[in-house]
């Protein structure tokens, strides 16, 4: 019963001072906050958040590292068939979904003024799935789809920062429906 109560409070600790940071995040770089600070706004002394971390860069590393290990639980659960255009506008909107539901964190972490490597993480994962999945699909060389899925993400990592900085007034459906509109059609097929 003891270990549970400690798990409570180490569980309880560790999301008091991940908020702490976010929150100081939305006002500044990482390299301008303090352990100080994210102690006085999660309300726990230094000595406790140097026994969960060891600074704050690393305290960024496991909110990132979060995310990205629950992304790829969640893209492992999809079944895509590439060669089907409305599966992959069901994958892409089931991403945009995820995203949406991690709102505040992800457009934190890919803020433009972020010192946090949570955006190449996030292209790391998709190039990954998408190259994965091509392969699978598709008769060609690695290398090739390794550019062309670099094209895609990048772009559609933008389109999902602007996505989410403009208020998601879109539907996870439309904007998947224009990626993918974007994707294999070109801009000129969009009106």
């Amino acid at each position: 019963m003891a270990s549970d109560k400690l798990d409570r409070r180490k569980k309880y600790t560790r999301m008091v001072l991940k908020d702490s940071l976010l929150k100081l995040l939305k006002e500044k770089p990482l390299s301008s906050i303090t352990v100080k600070e994210i102690c006085q706004i999660a309300d726990v002394n230094r000595s406790t958040f140097y026994a969960h971390y060891t600074d704050q860069y690393a305290l960024l590393t496991q909110i990132e590292n979060e995310l990205i290990d629950d992304l790829n639980r969640y893209l492992s659960e999809l079944n895509v068939q590439e060669e089907d255009e409305d599966e992959a506008i069901h994958m892409a909107e089931r991403l945009l979904t995820y995203f949406a539901t991690k709102h505040e964190e992800c457009q934190i972490l890919l803020n433009e003024s972020g010192d946090s490597s949570f955006h190449r993480k996030v292209m790391d994962v998709a190039q990954g799935f998408i190259i994965k999945n091509w392969m699978e699909v598709y008769d060609s060389d690695k290398e090739k789809l390794a550019y062309i899925s670099s094209f895609i993400v990048s772009g559609s990592v933008q389109v999902l920062k602007m996505w989410m900085e403009n208020g998601m007034t879109q539907s996870p459906r439309e904007m998947a429906q224009l990626i993918n509109t974007l994707v294999n059609k070109g801009m000129y097929s969009v009106r």
